[in-house]
């Protein structure tokens, strides 16, 4: 079995890709990040649920702090002082959940972490066509970072980013996560709660919609 470093928030997307890598055969090696994000125990409470789920080693589990992200701000998520707004799918532009450059950082880790292990792939949740509208979700910026990174290592280290949803809506990602046993169950979305999501919020929302659209009921609780 190769073995593939996958960048798991906790969130859906990320336990779909996590899903979609372990029935690929790879050995998972799980990495998430901290970064004052409002959720933050929430989601990191899902990672080691989903962690727990596939039997990964404790070694193979790495949670990050980024720190620098929240101290950063600029993001609802991570600034006080910035609003949560209540989600509307039809909002144009980028909404203010958007975290500065954040994929930037996970991939970076990522991949310092797969060329320590020896892993040779990498794989993300990102989804391009059914998300917020976040810039560092899109293929060409994932083409580019991993362009980037095979110059950046040892000539040894050649590593495969995958982001198997990146085309996908989440009616699909909502389907292929029941197709392949994924523990959705345990996943977290919501951007506002840790106790019961909120359901209001674009996360929340877009989750939802994926439900309602596939047939299926979403197994969280929402307030």
């Amino acid at each position: 079995m190769t073995l593939a470093v996958v960048s798991l928030s906790g969130g859906m997307d990320s336990c779909v890709a996590a899903a979609i890598a372990k029935a690929e055969g790879h050995d998972l090696a799980l990495l998430h990040a901290d970064y004052g994000q409002l959720t933050e125990t929430r989601e990191r409470q899902a990672f080691q649920d989903i962690a727990d789920f596939y039997g990964v080693p404790l070694p193979r589990r790495l949670v990050i702090s980024f720190e620098n992200l929240r101290k950063i701000g600029g993001s609802a998520l991570t600034d006080a002082s910035i609003a949560l707004p209540e989600g509307d799918l039809e909002r144009p532009g980028i909404p203010s959940s958007y975290v500065p450059f954040r994929n930037a950082h996970l991939l970076s880790t990522a991949v310092s972490w797969a060329e320590v292990l020896g892993a040779e792939a990498i794989f993300v949740g990102f989804v391009e066509e059914d998300s917020s509208g976040y810039p560092d979700c899109r293929e060409t910026f994932l083409r580019s970072f991993e362009q980037t990174a095979n110059l950046g290592t040892k000539p040894e280290t050649q590593l495969r980013f995958y982001a198997p949803l990146i085309h996908s809506s989440k009616a699909q990602i909502v389907q292929k996560g029941l197709e392949l046993g994924a523990p959705l169950h345990l996943s977290w979305s919501c951007y506002r709660n840790e106790d019961k999501a909120c359901g209001t919020c674009d996360s929340c929302l877009l989750r939802l919609r994926g439900f309602q659209q596939a047939g299926a009921v979403d197994p969280i609780a929402y307030a």
